[in-house]
């Protein structure tokens, strides 16, 4: 009788175990692997740039263009993250100069707007086109593989014909130089047109940060 107790307690207690093992083991350990493999498969794309990129004005920052970029991003389910380091009134000597610190941090794309400032500025063409080329060497020495983007500019007429033309030719230039992909004008469909300003009719407002965030994406997702 004692031997047949002994028998039932076992089998009970082997039956116990096998259900508690069932519950704990498949979904926690799918859950971890997936979300673990999710993070990694994460890109960064660094935008670097001044006010136009900091979303200068803006009553939302969320409506600044690389927003409104990773908006579309995250439409497509493309696995990038955008890092916004966009600096109000940063000249291509200023972005130079911080640029190191923000490559501490791992990019897979780096995206360019400098030299808007320079220009308004009426700094020369040969120092800008310098400091933008010493950035971008940091940022192949630092990371070989990552894909880089340049975001041309331009100048009004008022600062000179020549200095206009020469400055606006520094962006496809280097883009040209260093193999990178080229929005030709990041304020196409946008400058000098009154009702896409701020009142100081040079930053865009929410609506034309839409248009700018459209002529960088246009570009971009060939690459992503």
């Amino acid at each position: 009788m004692k031997h047949r107790i002994k028998i039932a307690v076992l089998i009970v207690t082997i039956i116990a175990f096998a259900g508690c093992s069932g519950k704990n083991k498949p979904e926690s350990t799918d859950t971890v692997t997936n979300t673990a493999a999710t993070n990694k498969q994460k890109k960064t794309i660094l935008f670097f740039g001044d006010s136009l990129t900091a979303g200068y004005g803006l009553d939302d920052p969320a409506d600044a263009y690389p927003n409104v970029v990773q908006a579309k991003i995250d439409s497509a389910k493309l696995p990038y993250t955008i890092v916004n380091a966009g600096l109000s009134g940063e000249t291509s000597a200023g972005g130079l100069g911080r640029i190191d610190w923000l490559l501490k941090q791992p990019l897979d794309v780096f995206v360019l707007e400098l030299g808007a400032n320079d220009g308004l500025r009426g700094i020369p063409v040969k120092e800008t086109k310098e400091n933008l080329q010493a950035i971008i060497d940091k940022v192949k020495a630092k990371y070989p593989q990552a894909k880089l983007v340049m975001l041309g500019m331009q100048v009004p007429p008022n600062m000179g014909a020549n200095y206009a033309k020469d400055f606006k030719n520094i962006f496809p230039y280097l883009a040209k130089k260093n193999d990178m992909t080229l929005v030709p004008f990041l304020l196409q469909g946008v400058g000098g047109i009154r009702s896409l300003n701020q009142a100081d009719g040079i930053h865009p407002t929410a609506e034309g940060a839409k248009i700018l965030a459209a002529n960088v994406w246009d570009i971009i997702k060939g690459i992503l």
